[in-house]
């Protein structure tokens, strides 16, 4: 991967690309199944997201694969697609950016109310 590409994002602009690409191809269940994927892996994404393409690179390899082998929707992400993308993202205790800012802030206000009151 090249500098520039890093900093601007572009190589994720390319493979993001690449996934609606191949997205495209599925059926419309599937299509619809990987939009919720998509938004709900969202919220454990970080700043530039890149953390998420291995993660969505290996979703959308499954939902083709069952696609290809017939099999139905519900028989491979079941009733629960958000808890299906928390155990893609790492499991139940995943921690989202709103985690990641909420401790951010407590520590700010913990280290300020601790230099008020010393």
């Amino acid at each position: 991967m090249k500098f520039w590409e890093t900093m601007t994002g572009s190589d994720l602009t390319r493979e993001y690309k690449a996934f609606e690409v191949r997205a495209a191809a599925l059926p419309a269940d599937y299509r619809a199944e990987w939009e919720q994927i998509k938004a709900h892996l969202f919220p454990y994404g970080s700043f530039t997201g890149r953390n998420l393409m291995p993660i969505l690179d290996g979703a959308l390899g499954l939902l083709e694969e069952t696609a290809a082998d017939g099999q139905s929707i519900h028989d491979v992400l079941g009733d629960d697609v958000q808890g299906f993308c928390a155990a893609l993202a790492g499991g139940e205790g995943a921690r989202s950016y709103r985690d990641r800012w909420r401790d951010q802030l407590n520590r700010n206000v913990a280290r300020k109310l601790g230099q008020l009151g010393g």
